[in-house]
């Protein structure tokens, strides 16, 4: 197949050629999915350095966070989604490393990050609840910017459509649908290859982008709780997914059913996430937190009694936050 399709949007009335590889170095294919996911990986990074240094959090204990992080997260993204095609990839083995031709699950990545930054957190010795609110603005951004490499490769698009504005059909869609048709009519999905269909990885991406605009404003002017930015993007990321998984025709099943897995799961995420974020707010109005989950404000620490709820807050000067962050790095490192 060619590693250019012609690609037309019929709503805005323009069409133009759509290339999958960027550059060959050598006998070596350097694809556009791969530049964007990495595009937006090095702006989530960015921005999740930045907010590391405004919370005065350990650049070493974040450096161990990223490299886990990101090593679980790309592994279980791939072996999220190859379990859940294992018909498939039980006799194409060879093809399981094959990340570059996509087939990655995003909350196979979730799930593996969270695993990972868990143990960077240990290692770094980095207050986890911070770190799940920066990891949760940087998987927005993430996210947003990646599923622009869904649409250079022409694929998690939607079911037919003739009304929507941003509408597209390709040959590349239209071979997709093409050799999915019959799997997708067991599943009770009718699909035209010759019609537009719906531009599902906009909708993911605009939606990211957006939550993340939101949620920005909120860590920086409104955050109340350390993990509240985390439980957000639970309900905001949860609730855009179980409507846009619904038109994607690439969708991963629980077995045999109709019940979509990214569905299913995103309903839970919701509940999970707005039930906590609910209690929380709750205990918040009642002043009665846990001492762990009240955010600290700039060069102050927060001190918990013993009995892990109330608190004190002490200030300290740049030069003293300094001198005992390097006094309990040496610390550690003598141990």
């Amino acid at each position: 197949m060619s590693d250019v399709t012609h690609v037309y949007f019929d709503g805005l009335g323009i069409d133009f050629n759509l290339p999958s590889v960027a550059f060959s170095i050598s006998s070596y294919e350097v694809h556009w999915y791969g530049i964007i996911i990495a595009f937006g990986f090095a702006l989530a990074v960015l921005y999740g350095g930045r907010g590391a240094y405004k919370w005065k959090m350990s650049l070493d204990g974040m450096t161990d966070v990223l490299i886990w992080g990101t090593i679980f997260g790309i592994v279980c993204a791939r072996l999220y989604y190859v379990a859940f095609e294992w018909d498939y990839y039980s006799q194409h083995l060879n093809e399981i490393p094959a990340i570059w031709n996509g087939g990655i699950a995003i909350y196979g990545g979730i799930i593996g990050a969270l695993i990972g930054a868990a143990i960077g957190c240990k290692i770094g010795k980095i207050n986890f609840l911070n770190l799940l609110d920066l990891g949760a603005l940087g998987l927005l951004i993430g996210q947003g910017i990646g599923r622009w490499g869904n649409f250079f490769n022409q694929e998690a698009f939607g079911t037919n459509t003739d009304t929507a504005l941003f509408r597209m059909w390709s040959p590349k869609i239209r071979d997709t649908l093409a050799a999915s048709a019959d799997a997708l009519a067991q599943k009770g999905i009718e699909v035209d290859p010759n019609s537009a269909v719906h531009p599902t990885f906009l909708y993911e991406s605009v939606w990211c982008l957006l939550s993340f605009l939101v949620l920005h404003i909120i860590v920086n002017k409104h955050r109340k709780f350390k993990g509240e930015i985390f439980m957000l993007y639970g309900v905001l990321y949860g609730a855009e997914r179980m409507v846009v998984e619904g038109m994607r025709t690439d969708s991963l099943y629980i077995g045999s059913t109709n019940i979509r897995v990214s569905q299913l799961l995103s309903a839970i995420i919701v509940v999970v996430a707005l039930s906590c974020f609910i209690y929380f707010m709750i205990r918040y109005k009642k002043g009665n937190l846990p001492a762990k989950m009240i955010p600290d404000k700039p060069n102050q620490i927060v001190i918990a009694d013993t009995d892990g709820y109330s608190s004190i807050t002490i200030g300290i000067d740049d030069d003293e936050y300094k001198e005992m962050i390097e006094k309990e790095e040496k610390q550690n490192a003598d141990n």
